[in-house]
């Protein structure tokens, strides 16, 4: 039953933008992302993860991965309902990342920022208090409407953007990205 939609063609299409996606993907940057990681670990320090919408679930998904698979401390401050939800309540919702990252944040920690659209107001304040608590950032968004990676793009030490305006394709890169950079780190140390 097709009732005009042409199933085997979406499918092709998404498909072939994600090829293309994962292909634009800069080496350097995903280098770069690599070598934060493991300057972060080496250092004894921690992977804090933020995100919005959809953009949340990587977090939670990644600091899983990392904390067991590298042995590494990550949060997902995406994960904590009370303290997400306290710090809304009480202040406003573009400050749910900073108030979590302002508890838990030391001086060297790598910040992780997810936002499919880069304009996420309080991830980019996430990124802001990072930097201002001497913390390296990494911002990882996508190209919606030719944003380029909006905001957090430009505030992050480190910007990867996935090269495709769809949200969806943004996020499918979001968790590859993550699962790169885990497996990069894995295969260098022998884990």
């Amino acid at each position: 039953m097709s009732l005009g939609f042409e199933f085997d063609e979406f499918v092709d299409s998404y498909i072939a933008d994600l090829k293309q996606a994962l292909d634009g993907l800069s080496r350097e940057s995903l280098r770069e992302f690599w070598s934060m990681v493991e300057s972060t670990r080496v250092n004894d320090g921690s992977v804090h993860f933020i995100g919005n919408g959809g953009s949340a679930a990587t977090p939670s998904h990644s600091a899983g991965d990392w904390s067991k698979e590298l042995g590494l401390r990550t949060l997902a401050h995406t994960d904590n309902a009370a303290s997400l939800t306290a710090w809304a309540n009480d202040t406003d919702y573009s400050n749910v990342f900073v108030g979590q990252l302002s508890t838990f944040l030391r001086e060297g920690d790598l910040v992780v920022a997810y936002s499919g659209s880069g304009n996420s107001v309080n991830v980019a304040n996430g990124l802001v208090c990072a930097k201002e608590s001497g913390c390296r950032t990494v911002a990882v968004t996508g190209n919606m409407g030719g944003s380029e990676g909006g905001e957090i793009a430009q505030i992050a030490d480190l910007a990867l953007v996935a090269p495709t305006s769809s949200m969806e394709r943004i996020e499918d890169m979001q968790l590859v990205i993550n699962h790169i950079i885990k497996e990069a780190v894995k295969a260098h140390n022998g884990l």
